[in-house]
């Protein structure tokens, strides 16, 4: 995407998640932060107006709309590892970790370059007392959408969610525009 162009992520049927990365076009080893951005936000749950920093406190994305108002910034992409350690699976897909590593390795990003993911529409509370945190399934509806702005030139990864807790069960399409 160029600077300027919106990313609109859209959710066709309700209840489902997708994994956004973006890195500096010009230099990939600049890539989104959930550490910078929530320290400069202030909060864990971003919305319409909040910026996505990268790892050297620039931005890369601003939210300019958002229909949902919950994402989540803290947990990484699913990965093999992560389908046999949290879900036993003894036959563990590559994920979204897989697909985000195959779709970005063109433009020079290996698997040890891949971050937290911007969860789009993933619902993931977490307990004020105890720090702990459940995934639960997205509360978006058929339709509902969240729009990015690119602060500079990125390179996207996007991907559909295929872990059972963050989609309730459910494997359903996500739906993109760049405009």
């Amino acid at each position: 995407m160029d600077k300027g162009q919106r990313l609109t992520v859209i959710d066709p049927e309700g209840m489902q998640v997708a994994d956004l990365l973006a890195f500096k076009r010009a230099d990939i080893g600049e890539v989104i932060s959930a550490g910078r951005t929530f320290d400069y936000a202030e909060t864990i749950y971003l919305t319409t107006g909040h910026q996505l920093f990268s790892n050297r406190s620039n931005p890369l994305l601003e939210i300019v709309e958002d229909m949902v108002g919950r994402h989540d910034f803290l947990l990484t992409p699913c990965s093999k590892d992560t389908f046999r350690i949290c879900y036993d699976d003894h036959d563990p897909h590559r994920g979204c970790f897989g697909n985000l590593a195959e779709a970005l390795a063109p433009f020079g990003v290996n698997e040890d370059m891949i971050p937290s993911a911007f969860n789009c529409f993933m619902n993931v509370p977490v307990d004020g007392e105890t720090g702990r945190f459940k995934v639960l399934p997205p509360i978006s509806k058929a339709g509902d959408r969240i729009v990015f702005e690119a602060k500079e030139d990125v390179v996207i990864g996007l991907t559909a969610c295929s872990a059972r807790d963050s989609n309730g069960g459910s494997f359903k399409p996500i739906h993109w525009t760049v405009d």
